[in-house]
């Protein structure tokens, strides 16, 4: 059975440099879609999917910091690492204010960025897998997000996508603060005043469903998010 690649977005504009971090990348059994420029880029992270981004910063049409915000509005939590020559300490700040989970100086060792992308893939698989098997207990209810089972003293309400999402989103903050824009961006791809009024209704939904023990509460923290107060 074929394995399948872990994909890569390279976008980097001197043509050079890009081709060889692209075959090396390659030789290591990564798939790499390569762009010259954040324009393309862009329009190739909305084509496809990728398990990873090497962002340039100083590119044409759109540099890798814009790049870098468009990327975070459609998934929040694709790992992102810049390359770039700014080594000033101010773009290294904005680089991971941007949520960048590396920010690599060139000249750089190519051995070394294939071993940080390793581990950052590799944790977040253990953090998918990790995810995935995960339940969760709130008073008398019991979650099953895999399943997208919701149990009660022996009765099962089954969840739809957006409301199993939901809801696992606020049990992992169980009892803390659920913030509204991250919320918005993972579940549904962006923060608009739209798909604020079409979480408030889900939001809705979810009380409904939990209403059975009042020991359970979906508390809205006007104008920041919601928060699941539960024992």
């Amino acid at each position: 059975m074929e394995t399948i690649k872990p994909k890569i977005l390279l976008c980097e504009d001197d043509t050079n440099l890009g081709m060889v971090l692209k075959n090396y990348l390659e030789l290591n059994d990564y798939e790499v879609i390569l762009e010259r420029d954040g324009r393309l880029g862009l329009a190739a992270f909305q084509r496809e999917k990728f398990d990873i981004c090497l962002l340039d910063v100083m590119m044409p049409n759109m540099d890798g910091f814009t790049l870098a915000e468009e990327i975070r509005d459609i998934n929040p939590d694709v790992p992102l690492f810049f390359l770039s020559a700014k080594t000033m300490k101010d773009d290294i700040i904005e680089g991971y204010k941007l949520g960048a989970d590396d920010y690599i100086t060139k000249p750089f060792d190519s051995e070394v960025l294939l071993l940080k992308i390793k581990a950052i893939l590799k944790r977040n698989e253990e953090m998918h897998r990790d995810e995935v098997n995960a339940e969760f207990d709130m008073g008398k209810y019991h979650f099953n997000p895999r399943l997208r089972e919701l149990s009660f003293e022996g009765k099962v309400q089954t969840l739809s996508p957006k409301e199993n999402e939901l809801l696992k989103m606020l049990c992992e903050y169980k009892n803390d603060l659920l913030q509204r824009e991250i919320a918005l961006k993972k579940i549904w791809g962006s923060d608009t005043y739209f798909n604020g009024r079409s979480m408030d209704v889900y939001i809705a939904k979810l009380r409904k469903y939990l209403k059975e023990d009042n020991t359970i509460e979906i508390v809205n923290i006007h104008g920041n998010g919601f928060r699941l107060v539960a024992s």
